[in-house]
């Protein structure tokens, strides 16, 4: 009987990691003034009519703090990384020198740091409500197994664990913002 309670944890356990990851990688996509080639992950360019990751039609690099540098694999590309960098609205000014693409990264105002931080913490409390969601139905999974006979004891003791995790995982999620909010504060 208990390897059904066991099986809830995990699988609790396996969600809450997956929203822990979910909210590492919204992060990322957060700019916090210094340059990151996964600051264009989100890029698609129209590549012979299909929208195809940045990634895969040039080499994006970072030769400074301040800038990104991006070379097409093919020179006639230029043109559509350059539009599909504006169109992907990341507030970013691309200039193209014939050869490769140049994104210089401004310093970010006090105002723009205020704002980054206030969206990072909208990322990190939707990732919370994720893992009490996860919480949610652990319980409700339990409470089944509780009336298809498994002893209550097994059952507490169950909801408990779960309970440790959630908060290990909101812990985790406090420091993660944490971080993140001090990368942008930092000037």
């Amino acid at each position: 009987m208990t390897e059904e309670i066991d099986l809830i944890i995990e699988t609790a356990r396996e969600s809450m990691n997956g929203s822990i990851a979910h909210l590492e990688k919204s992060l990322l996509n957060i700019r916090a003034g210094k340059a990151n080639p996964q600051m264009l992950g989100g890029v698609f360019v129209d590549y012979y009519g299909s929208q195809t990751p940045l990634s895969q039609v040039a080499n994006v690099n970072v030769p400074d703090a301040r800038t990104i540098s991006v070379t097409p694999w093919e020179k006639n590309m230029i043109q559509p990384i350059e539009k599909a960098i504006l169109i992907a609205n990341l507030g970013l000014n691309p200039m193209n020198n014939g050869e490769n693409i140049i994104i210089n990264i401004p310093p970010l105002t006090e105002e723009r740091r205020k704002e980054l931080v206030k969206q990072a913490k909208s990322e990190a409390e939707d990732a919370k409500i994720g893992i009490r969601n996860v919480r949610k139905d652990a319980n409700n999974d339990i409470k089944k197994e509780e009336k298809n006979g498994v002893s209550e004891d097994i059952c507490k003791d169950a909801e408990d664990r779960i309970q440790k995790l959630t908060d290990n995982y909101i812990k985790k999620i406090d420091e993660i913002f944490a971080v993140k909010e001090a990368e942008i504060l930092k000037v």
